[in-house]
């Protein structure tokens, strides 16, 4: 099977978000159709999940990545073949130039395609909010603490939910897994710049010249995108319901990347 069509180019000056819904294998067929998509170790792994909605968390996860990267290069979603580093983060196998990232929930999965630059996304549902505050002393640095406490009610929950998307959409970019210390950078809200991102020297990074940074809305989820460059990106959104139905491109609405330019 070959996607509906295929993209002659990608602009570098624009990331690609792909958005699909576990919910949507509940009808049988479409799992089965699916399933010869993936590799030996994929359908290995898919049997292995003791619960039917991890199995279809998996399932979208894996033929979504295979078809949005297949509308941007000629080879069809079976083909696709991944490694991933030591801390886990995938990529295609031969390199064909494509860079991508994954996040995924039993409500919405997604993948963020950009051409060489290292993308990050995290995605989270609006319900997770409450658990992510309460773990705040835990997986937050001392200085997103303190904002974090001058906050209450539904704001601080609110702001806990978008710094745990931001840190995680940003430890997924530079590829390094929790083996990044999370209290050695923070995203910090307010004054001109809107939010900020400070790292400890120790991470050897240059947030201001290096990352662009984003967080957006889609079907009761907090999305972070984090796109590696100076300038800021073009954001197109697009989604596949059903699976294996054509895409449809999404409006992309106001989205307010960081720094500002």
């Amino acid at each position: 099977m070959s996607p509906e069509r295929v993209l002659t180019g990608m602009d570098k000056e624009t990331l690609y978000l792909w958005c699909a819904y576990p919910d949507d294998f509940v009808a049988d067929e479409i799992a089965h159709a699916c399933t010869p998509l993936l590799s030996d170790n994929e359908r290995t792994r898919l049997r292995e999940f003791r619960f039917e909605r991890h199995r279809r968390e998996y399932l979208a996860t894996r033929i979504l990545v295979r078809t949005a990267l297949s509308y941007y290069h000629p080879i069809s979603p079976e083909t696709w073949r991944f490694q991933s580093n030591s801390c886990g983060k995938p990529a295609a196998v031969p390199d064909c130039g494509l860079r991508f990232n994954l996040s995924n929930s039993l409500g919405l999965v997604v993948c963020l395609i950009a051409q060489g630059a290292e993308p990050g996304v995290d995605v989270e549902p609006y319900e997770r909010a409450r658990e992510i505050a309460e773990l705040a002393p835990e997986v937050f640095s001392p200085l997103e603490l303190a904002q974090l406490e001058a906050l209450r009610g539904q704001e601080r929950l609110d702001r806990a939910l978008s710094l745990w998307t931001l840190k995680e959409a940003y430890i997924k970019a530079r590829g390094m897994g929790l083996s990044l210390p999370l209290n050695k950078f923070s995203f910090l809200f307010g004054g001109a710049d809107g939010i900020r991102l400070e790292l400890d020297p120790c991470l050897c990074d240059e947030p201001g010249r290096r990352w662009r940074f984003c967080l957006m809305e889609h079907a009761g989820h907090r999305i972070a995108l984090m796109a590696e460059g100076t300038i800021v990106p073009a954001l197109q959104v697009w989604e596949i319901r059903p699976l294996l139905a054509p895409p449809t491109q999404l409006p992309a609405g106001e989205v307010l990347w960081f720094p500002a330019p």
